[in-house]
């Protein structure tokens, strides 16, 4: 069984940090894609951030020169560094990863979400 564990959310002011992790843990074979997603009250889900097994990175506009996304891959964890964070960042953040276990084909996997909430 594959689990996806996001942690780090919280309360903060507005232009203040948080840095978000999740840990991939399980029967894991190989990892692909990693990304951070969000979903804000009455919006649907959105992307935030993804990460391949390479390293190479993806933002979304809202997000850039604000967020960075990182992994570390010997570790199965992925981080989201959030800096200068605004009141309309303010959601659940959930956390994907594309991965091949030991015994299942390549598939999706989503943690169970983090509240982070910016106040004005």
């Amino acid at each position: 069984q594959v689990q996806l564990v996001e942690s780090g959310g919280g309360l903060v002011q507005a232009g203040g940090s948080l840095r978000l992790s999740c840990a991939a843990s399980g029967s894991i074979f190989s990892i692909n894609v990693m990304g951070w997603y969000r979903q804000a009250p009455g919006k649907q889900r959105e992307l935030v951030a993804t990460i391949s097994g390479g390293g190479s990175t993806n933002y979304a506009d809202s997000v850039k020169g604000r967020f960075t996304i990182s992994r570390d891959n010997a570790k199965n964890t992925m981080y989201l560094q959030m800096n200068s964070l605004k009141p309309e960042d303010t959601a659940v953040y959930y956390c994907g990863a594309e991965l091949t276990t030991a015994w299942g084909p390549l598939r999706a996997y989503w943690g169970q979400g983090t509240q982070v909430t910016v106040s004005s």
